[in-house]
Formats: C-alpha cells, sequence, structure tokens
C-alpha cells in the first residue's frame, strides 16, 4: 500500500481572559452538552469577570468622612507606602488615590472612606457572635470595622499575665495570638464576595476554638493546599487591597496565611482548618485542650503526649506512638490509642498497618 503523506493543521486557542459570547448568548458546557446561560446563571458568571470594588455609582461626595480619608493618607505616607498627596479637595485626593472612575465615586470609595456605607450595602457588616447568644453588630467603613472588630475580639478572648524575672515587668499572654486573628479578620475583610448582599462576615467565639465564615469562596485558581505557602495574590477588591497594604493593615500579598500558621505554631497551638461550605469559606482556629480536661478524662500520660502530638502534627500511628513512649509494644499502643476512640477524643482511618489516628474536633 502507498504511503499517502498528510499535513495537519493543529490550532491552539488559549482561554479567554474576557467572557466570549457566540451570537449575543453566551453557553457553558456540561458533561458533553453545551448549554446556554440564562437569569441568575449568567449574572453570577459575569459577576466572576467583574471587581465589584471598582464599579461606581451614583453617590455624593458629602458621603465621605473626609478624617478617614486624611488619616488614611497620614498612615500611607510615614509608613512609605504612599508617595506625596497634592493638597486639594477632598475630590482632587480621591482621584489620586485611585477610587473615583470616570468623575464617579466607586464602591471602595464608599467602602473606604464612606459615613454610612451600610446606606448602600446593609450586609456589609461583621457580625461577632459569642458563646452564650449574644451578638455584636460591627458596622462602619473598613477603618472603623478592622479597628471595632478587633476590640470587641479581644474583649472576649481569655488572658493571662506572666511577670518577667529580669524587668519584673507584665507580660500579657492572650489565648490566641494577635497576629493570627488580625491576618484572619483582614482576609475575612479584603476577600469577602460584595455582589453577595443577603450573607454577612460572621465571627463566632466558642470556648475551645474560633470560626470566621465569609460568604465568596476561595479565588479561581487558588488551592486550600496552597494556602500553607506564599501563594500568588487574586484579588477579589484589587482597589480595597491597595488601600489596605498602603496604609499597613496588609504585609506582603499572598503571604498572609503563612503569618497565621507561624503564629499559631510558635504559641504551641495547631494549623488553622480551612473549608469551602455554604457557598462561603470558613476558618477555624483551635485552643489546645487544658491538662485538667485531659485529667478528667483519665488518660495516661503516653495519651497526653499523643494529643499533644496531634495537636502540631494532626495525625498519628502505631509506630509513631511508640516512637514518643519508647518501650511501648505494638498492641498496647493499639489499645491506648483505641481507648481515645472510645472516649470520643479521636477518629482513626483505615486498617490494619495503615490506621492512623486524629483529634475529633479538628
Amino acid at each position: 500500500m502507498k504511503k499517502v503523506e498528510k499535513k495537519v493543521l493543529m490550532i491552539e486557542i488559549d482561554k479567554s481572559a474576557q467572557p466570549v459570547s457566540y451570537r449575543a448568548k453566551y453557553y457553558k458546557r456540561v458533561g458533553n452538552t453545551t448549554r446556554e446561560m440564562l437569569g441568575e446563571e449568567l449574572i453570577t458568571f459575569f459577576q466572576k469577570w467583574s471587581n465589584w470594588d471598582t464599579l461606581t455609582g451614583e453617590y455624593n461626595i458629602d458621603e465621605i468622612d473626609e478624617d478617614t480619608v486624611n488619616k488614611f493618607i497620614k498612615m500611607a505616607t510615614s509608613n512609605g507606602r504612599l508617595r506625596h498627596i497634592e493638597d486639594g479637595s477632598l475630590t482632587e485626593k480621591l482621584e489620586q488615590l485611585g477610587v473615583i472612575r470616570d468623575g464617579k465615586l466607586t464602591n471602595a470609595a464608599i467602602m473606604l472612606f464612606g459615613k454610612n456605607p451600610q446606606k448602600h450595602f446593609i450586609n456589609a457588616v461583621i457580625r461577632i457572635v459569642r458563646l452564650k447568644d449574644e451578638t455584636t453588630i460591627i458596622d462602619g467603613n473598613l477603618f472603623q470595622q478592622v479597628e471595632r472588630a478587633q476590640k470587641e475580639i479581644n474583649n472576649n478572648l481569655k488572658v493571662l499575665y506572666s511577670i518577667d524575672d529580669d524587668s519584673f515587668s507584665r507580660k500579657t499572654i492572650w489565648n490566641y495570638p494577635l497576629v493570627a486573628l488580625r491576618e484572619a479578620l483582614m482576609n475575612a475583610i479584603v476577600h469577602r464576595d460584595y455582589f453577595r448582599n443577603n450573607v454577612q462576615t460572621q465571627i463566632k467565639i466558642f470556648d475551645d476554638h474560633i470560626n470566621i465564615f465569609n460568604v465568596g469562596g476561595l479565588p479561581e485558581g487558588i488551592t486550600i493546599e496552597q494556602l500553607e505557602n506564599v501563594h500568588p495574590s487574586v484579588p477579589r477588591n484589587p482597589l480595597i487591597v491597595n488601600i489596605l497594604y498602603r496604609a499597613g493593615f496588609i504585609e506582603e500579598l499572598g503571604s498572609g496565611i503563612r503569618r497565621m500558621i507561624n503564629s499559631l505554631n510558635d504559641a504551641g497551638l495547631p494549623k488553622p482548618e480551612f473549608k469551602e461550605e455554604a457557598a462561603g469559606f470558613s476558618l477555624f482556629m483551635w485552643q489546645m485542650p487544658s491538662k485538667e480536661d485531659l485529667k478528667e478524662e483519665g488518660l495516661k500520660n503516653r495519651q497526653q503526649k499523643a494529643i499533644d502530638y496531634l495537636l502540631i502534627e494532626g495525625k498519628i500511628t502505631n509506630r509513631e506512638y511508640r516512637e514518643l513512649n519508647p518501650g511501648t509494644d505494638p498492641a498496647t499502643a493499639t489499645k491506648e490509642l483505641q481507648d481515645l476512640v472510645n472516649k470520643g477524643i479521636t477518629l482513626s482511618k483505615g486498617k490494619l498497618k495503615s490506621t492512623y489516628y486524629f483529634l475529633k474536633d479538628i
């Protein structure tokens, strides 16, 4: 059979950075079918390609709190993150800060510097819930929300004091590192999905943990696994991020989670837990169980060592249990690890030699 040479033309089309229509309609692939997007689905699709904070509205310059603007400019110039802003009218200052577009105030301008942002964005608030069903609503512009939320959280934390042997000065010890709480709070504010105006940012403070829920999942292209390392910054609200960075509220972009983990580790606390749930994103910070709590469970010293190990490493095997407790035989290790499961402290996964154990609440 005679060999026939043919030329094949291959066309590679990169994914577009913008939505593309066909005959004024938008489609998506569902399995092996192509379906037209309509109604709410189409609105949500376009929101993915828009930055809420860059959109403009029919706002009045009188809605801006000039004191907040001036305080920000002073903060940002003093820390070297903002060049000198020329003196001028309030409008001219906001133009130099980039929060006025085409002569109109942006959503970012109102949310960052507004006298009453909730007039337009009723649920752009932080709801702080304490264990006994007491709730505090934190409103105001974002600078005010940061300050008020930090105070409210601190008011509900446990605090101890120790005296330095050399200087006799009193040292304050919080049950969560303030650096970690601040990073968590800032992440919630800057990554909030402001298009979803029917849900509030929620901070729930329990005896043994803190849960922060924020509407809006992770930015496209970022996974939970990537959060623990320095990762590309994909800001959902770039104007808000830029202003808060210049104010010194945010450090190197994409490094906040890493600082949070390090500060918790330095305080002897476990890694935070991250979950995408209920069309939003949740962060959990956990407390160490006290020695009194462990004693009440009647745990052996070997089991307490295992719990300390779990709080840092997340899971433990029979072999690791024996390495923590030299001289312990495999059968005893299995019995004591299973006892932790029976007491409801841990859960197990796997079979036979592949079995490992992890704390029930983490």
